[in-house]
This record gives C-alpha cells, structure tokens and sequence, in this order.
C-alpha cells in the first residue's frame, strides 16, 4: 500500500483537493483537525455589523469568516455599504466575497497577514489619523493584523465569528487514518498542528518525521519547534498551491 498524504481541512475542502491528488496518482485520505463551531452572536457583535459603514476597511481572514460574516451582513443591510475596502488573506476566502458581489484586494506575493499589510493600499490607509479597520476572524486569530494597525495609530474592532475547537475522537481518528497508511501530512493552520500533535499522543515520536506541508514560513518555523523533521513550505493554503508543493517534493513509495 503506498503512503497516503492526509488532508486536514473540512471534509469538502479535503475531498476537493484529494480529487486533483488521485488524479497524480497520489492517494490521500480526509481528517478535519479543526471543528469549527459558529458563535452566537452577541449584542456587540450585531453593532459592530450595524455600524459597517463607518469603517474604513474589513479584512477578512478565512473562507469561514466570509461565509459567517455575510451571513450577518446579509441580514442587517439591504446591501453592502460603499466606500469601504475589502481585503481577504487568501484566493479562497476573496473568492466567498467575491461571489457576494464585494470588490476585493488580496496579496500576491503571499497568503499570510505580512502579505497583506504589503499591499499599496494598506500605505494609504495607515497613514489616515482616523483609520478604523474591522477585522473578521475566529477567536483568537491573526494578532499581527491587529497590532499593526493599532501601532500605526488605527483604531482595530474584532468580529470573531467561530471557535475552532479540536474534534473529540481526533485521537482515535488519528490512529485509524496511520493504519490505513498515512505517512504525510497537510497542516494549514498553528492551531492544526497542534491538534495534531496532540491527537498523536505517544504516536508522536513517530508521526513528527512524516513530510508535513504548512502554508508558509510562520507554521514552518511552528512545526520545527515541535520536533517536525521533514517540513515543506507551501506559498500559500490554496489548493493550487498545496498541490504544486506536493507535486515539487514527492513522496517516495
């Protein structure tokens, strides 16, 4: 049996990308390290959508959040508010706005938080003394976003849309997923790895030499320092890019 590549995200994103993998010849098998659950919206939250208007820029950080948030949108405005600028980290989540009809503004030296700060626009708007920024995201994400407009002098408000809590059998998942030959691994996210890690248990030892392609830099240097051996820096988390550094380095039978 060859080794299979073991995709992380959701069950339909994995199948997605397993479908271009097999067409490679490569076998992969799905298991979600995230379970992503919604968060209720509070009273803050729905004013912080009520008073869209008066931001300057949203910056929208997952598919995730774009769906969540334009489920709210949706539901408080008749249509999105002009005169504000759009940002997504990734083709992925532009894409979700995109659909809804948002012009949006994405890096394209990059998928990650610095990339998108190095966009000309972002020149312009930290320079504004009054700058407000809404930043759609999950609980706990992307700090380098927020503190950078802040040191700037940006006033920064937080639509945290979802929790990404980690599955209750991952463990035994895990494990049935390494039976059936998983010997490499795709992690999008810090917080995948180490629900990853965490699953393996004593299997750890083990599974930290397998190839483990990450998104970019910041979880390469994440995965390293949890004894991962054999990382692989893709330039970014969309399919196109997982499959181009998949196919750049791969495995041996």
């Amino acid at each position: 049996m060859s080794t299979a590549v073991l995709l992380t995200r959701s069950d339909a994103d994995n199948q997605r990308l397993a479908e271009r993998l097999q067409a490679q010849g490569i076998r992969a098998l799905s298991l979600p390290l995230l379970q992503i659950d919604p968060q209720p919206e509070t009273g803050a939250q729905r004013s912080l959508m009520l008073d869209l208007d008066r931001y300057h820029a949203v910056m929208v950080v997952s598919p995730i959040a774009a769906r969540l948030g334009l489920e709210r949108l949706d539901a408080l405005w008749p249509q999105a508010p002009v005169g504000i600028e759009w940002f997504a980290v990734g083709a992925g989540t532009a894409a979700v706005l995109e659909d809804y009809g948002l012009p949006v503004q994405i890096p394209v030296d990059g998928q990650d938080s610095e990339a998108l700060l190095r966009l000309p626009a972002w020149q312009r708007l930290l320079a504004q003394p009054d700058l407000r920024v809404l930043i759609w995201r999950g609980v706990g994400g992307r700090d380098h976003l927020a503190s950078t407009v802040r040191a700037a002098g940006g006033q920064v408000d937080l639509l945290e849309l979802y929790q990404r809590n980690m599955p209750a059998t991952l463990a035994q998942d895990l494990a049935a997923a390494a039976e059936q030959g998983a010997g490499a691994i795709v992690i999008l996210s810090g917080q995948a790895l180490q629900h990853w890690q965490r699953a393996a248990g004593t299997t750890w030892e083990q599974q930290r030499h397998w190839r483990c392609w990450v998104p970019g830099m910041r979880v390469a240097e994440l995965a390293r320092e949890l004894g991962c051996t054999d990382v692989i820096a893709c330039q970014g988390a969309d399919d196109d890019s997982v499959l181009a550094a998949v196919m750049a380095h791969p495995l041996t039978p």
